[in-house]
């Protein structure tokens, strides 16, 4: 029985497949890969971009009231810039960028503004009647990108993009060289390039920066007719679902102007 139990031994052990090596990924989904994921791996900073809809004439009473108690908010996190929506969507709209070092701190942010009396009482309870519609998305950088300054005062113009299934590795470089041609171009300021981690999906905020709406206008007439922004262009549209735009005025206390 012992002779017959080590055979048995011996024989599965050379059925038994031999361990390989590392599995290698392929260079071009090694460059994908890092497309997608990007620096966020080792930098956590995000970006919340909240907006907030209003009943008429609420809005104009939420904003006097946040300017004379922004400082108390800010105290807690940083504020990229805060707008009122111009054209492009409902009306009665604010929209604003907070930045965050990771989900820690901004957890630590909302557990402390729970505990701070002062923003509870001056901004908080008399506001919150005022709201009638709140979302907001959780948002990246795109590891290409970096947040930008405009030189002066200006318009701003938030292009969001809906793009197909697949995430980045589908569409990122085409999307990327359209961007770029624009900014070589000198069609508009680049202030930064956004990809959704939390809400909807396969999305993409560009965020420019304008002289002004007339300025802004005569750009986009030029570059349409630019055929090396065509060129640029089309193959990033064939990944396209939808596109909306939406001119941003900042508010006088928003850091971007």
């Amino acid at each position: 029985m012992l002779a017959v139990r080590s055979a048995l031994t011996r024989s599965l052990a050379a059925r038994t497949p031999t361990p390989q090596h590392s599995y290698s990924l392929p260079p071009c989904y090694k460059v994908c890969s890092s497309f997608a994921t990007g620096p966020r791996q080792y930098n956590g900073t995000f970006y919340e971009f909240r907006t907030y809809c209003f009943k008429p004439p609420k809005m104009n009473e939420f904003l006097e009231n946040i300017k004379k108690n922004i400082h108390i908010r800010t105290a807690h996190s940083e504020l990229i810039g805060f707008w009122k929506t111009e054209f492009g969507g409902r009306i009665n709209k604010v929209f604003h960028i907070w930045k965050y070092d990771n989900f820690a701190h901004r957890a630590e942010v909302r557990k402390a503004l729970a505990k701070d009396k002062e923003w509870q009482e001056q901004f908080l309870i008399p506001n919150l009647p005022l709201i009638d519609e709140h979302q907001n998305e959780i948002t990246y950088l795109v590891p290409w990108c970096k947040l930008e300054k405009p030189p002066k005062e200006g318009v701003y113009e938030l292009v969001i993009f809906e793009m197909k299934p697949g995430g980045p590795p589908l569409w990122g470089n085409a999307f990327k060289r359209a961007i770029n041609a624009h900014v070589d171009l000198g069609y508009s300021k680049l202030i930064g390039v956004f990809h959704t981690e939390y809400g909807a999906l396969n999305r993409v905020h560009v965020l420019w920066w304008n002289e002004s709406a007339e300025s802004r206008a005569a750009g986009r007439h030029q570059s349409h007719e630019d055929p090396r922004i065509v060129a640029a262009v089309r193959e990033s549209v064939s990944y396209l679902v939808s596109q909306k735009n939406m001119l941003l005025i900042p508010t006088s206390f928003s850091p971007l102007k």
